[in-house]
This record gives structure tokens, sequence and C-alpha cells, in this order.
């Protein structure tokens, strides 16, 4: 295992590159995933626009109407992030051993001022030479697809926080004994969490701008499933403790590598078993006792089964909403097993004993079904 991509770039290639130490191969997957995921739902998104199943909005905007103050204050807000971040990742020592650098308050202030700041300044500059002599109205026809790169963004963070605090919720005691250092902690992510928390956020966005929100969502859905799955391989690769119950017993099948059976994660992210001696991977030196069920793997092959599906299911689902309904139910049912065979916080409910992640799947499941029966009585399914 690469607890985080100094260990993997020396590994492959034999470079060392301490500040990559600050980055976690799990969050730097999770953040891979929502490339090919913004890719899927926007070719998904223009194959309904050719359909007929989406239209554009037409909005009337003004054009020379001064400056742009919010986009010059988002604009610097991006630039001081980044230089805050990146340039002390490689000005600072503060980084290493700390995987959970780009979770902390750690970065150069003068740096991310600056930065920030040039490109706010670019940015008005640039708004200021664009400015016609007299300003003007002009109607624009805006395409569905072409809110993507905002909503992927808006997908982003929001999956990312909904993780994390659904990862707090789940170990709360933690919680309670250290807050701050739980809360941005680059480990404890509950991924069916961020993944609810992304959809409601994508929801909302929809829903500001007016869109046709039960089709752009059916487009969404499979992308969705993409992005989860492939963030589940940053899982394994990390071994960040998403593994499965201990699985001790011989590979029944011939054909089945033994790491896809049972594994024991080497060098795993949270240190967690026995020290492998000769080891010279600095805090990194452990594996698991037992091996266990690589249960991040089975929920990536599962993941793009039901991306199938459900790319299956668009081509030929002509009621809004149905596709959205079959995501909802294929996760609940996927998350619900895998949990049958994953180490989780359980909890006492009505004399049953489900983890959160179990009480989730159910919920998603239940939506599903709700959904798939009042999808033919949705006014989406009127094309504007």
């Amino acid at each position: 295992m690469y607890p985080n991509l100094y260990y993997l770039i020396k590994e492959f290639f034999g470079i060392s590159l301490p500040f990559l130490e600050a980055i976690s191969t799990a969050g730097f997957f999770m953040a891979l995933a929502f490339i090919p995921a913004a890719w899927l739902w926007e070719h998904e998104l223009k194959y309904k626009e050719k359909a007929g199943e989406l239209t554009y909005r037409a909005e009337t905007i003004t054009v020379g109407n001064g400056i742009n103050i919010q986009r010059i204050l988002f604009h610097f807000i991006l630039g001081f992030i980044g230089g805050f971040k990146l340039i002390g990742l490689f000005t600072g020592d503060t980084y290493k051993n700390n995987a959970g650098y780009f979770f902390s308050l750690q970065g150069n202030l003068t740096a991310g001022i600056i930065c920030g700041a040039i490109w706010a300044f670019v940015t008005f500059y640039i708004q200021y030479k664009r400015r016609p002599a007299v300003p003007y109205n002009e109607i624009k026809k805006i395409y569905p697809h072409e809110y993507v790169p905002h909503a992927i963004l808006i997908a982003a963070l929001s999956g990312i926080i909904g993780a994390k605090i659904f990862g707090v919720l789940e170990h709360w005691s933690k919680f309670i004994k250290d807050p701050v250092h739980t809360f941005f902690s680059s480990e404890g992510f509950a991924f069916l969490g961020g993944f609810i928390v992304a959809t409601f956020a994508m929801w909302l966005y929809h829903y500001k701008f007016g869109l046709q929100r039960m089709r752009m969502a059916d487009a969404l859905a499979p992308a969705l499933i993409l992005g989860y799955s492939l963030g589940r391989l940053g899982c394994h690769i990390a071994g960040d403790g998403d593994w499965g119950i201990n699985n001790p017993k011989p590979n029944p099948f011939s054909w089945l590598p033994d790491w896809l059976w049972s594994y024991d994660y080497p060098h795993n992210i949270l240190r967690k078993g026995i020290y492998m001696q000769g080891c010279t991977w600095d805090d990194y030196c452990y594996k698991l006792a037992v091996p266990v069920y690589p249960t991040p793997l089975y929920e990536l092959a599962m993941g793009l089964i039901i991306v199938l599906v459900l790319l299956f299911a668009l081509r030929r689902e002509k009621l809004a909403g149905r596709v959205s309904a079959y995501c909802l139910m294929l996760m609940g049912v996927e998350r619900f097993l895998i949990e049958k065979i994953r180490i989780d916080v359980r909890y006492n409910f009505l004399g049953l004993h489900p983890t959160q992640a179990e009480i989730l799947a159910v919920f998603c499941f239940c939506c599903g079904v709700l959904l798939y029966f009042i999808a033919p009585v949705l006014k989406a399914n009127k094309i504007k």
C-alpha cells in the first residue's frame, strides 16, 4: 500500500520528492475520480440535448454593466487557497509525515495573499478592458452541459464535506476526544454519506437555476456512481481502513488472485496491525495480522457494473426519474450487501444492530422505490 504519493512515486520511479508526503493517495485518487465522472455526465447531457429531452435556458444578461465584484472575490479566494496550500507545500516542512496537510490550517499565508491578489487583479483588468462603451442587454442560451464545470466543483466540495460529517458521526467518541484533529484529518470519510450529500447539493444547484432537474439527475446518475467507485480505488491503495472483516480462509477459487480474496494491507495509512521487520517506510511499517476482504475492490467492481446498467437504462427509459430510481435502488443494494463483510460501528435499533451505512442503504433503496412509482406523474416528463 502507498499511504501518500511520496512512497508511490519512489516505489515506481525511484524518485524521492519529500513534499509529496502531504498528498494522501486516497485523496488524490478521489480527486482524479471526478475527471471521468465529469466527462461522462457532460456526454450524457449532450446526448439528451440532441435527443430533445433537455433544452436550453434563455437568460437575459447585461453586458458592460460595471465590474463583477463577485467574480473578482471568488477568484481571489481560489488564488488564496492555491497559493496558501500549494506554495506552502514546496516552501514549508510542516507537511512531513502529515498526510492531512491539505485538510489542516497549515500553509504559506503570504503566498496565499499574493496569489489571490494577482488573480483578482487579472480578473478585474480583463473585465475593465472588455467592457463596451455603452451597456446593452443580450439573450444568452445556456445548455445544461454548460453547467457541468461549476456543478462538479459543488459536487466535489459537498461530497468531501458530507463524507467527513458522516465519518465523524460514525466515530463520535473520537470526535469528542479530539474534534479539531478528527475533523481535519485525511482519514475517517464515509463515502456513502458523501454520495448522499453531493446528490442533495446537486439537486439544490439545479433547482436554483430552474433546470429540468429530474432529467439532469438521470444523466448524472451513472457519473455519480462512476466517481464513487473510482474513489474506492484510492481507499484500497492507501489502506485507509475501509476494508472488510478478517478472512483467513484459503482462496477457494483457482482463477482468483489471493490478494483479491484476502489481503493484509502492508504500509496501511492507519498504521494498524503488526510491525514489519526491516521496513524503512518511516511510521508506515504495519500490516494486518490477519488478512481481510479487500472490500474497496469489490465496491469498485460492483460500481462499474451499476454504471453499465444505468447507461443501458438511459438509452431505453423514457420516463424522467426512472434512471435515478434505479440508481438509488442499486446503490442501496450494493452497499447493504458489502456491509455484511465490512468492519463498521454498529448501532442498537429496535433489537437490530445495523451499521450507519446499512441504515443509509435502506433509506436510498426506499427512496428509489418511491421515485420509481411516482416517476410517471412527474412534471419533468413534459419536455419544455
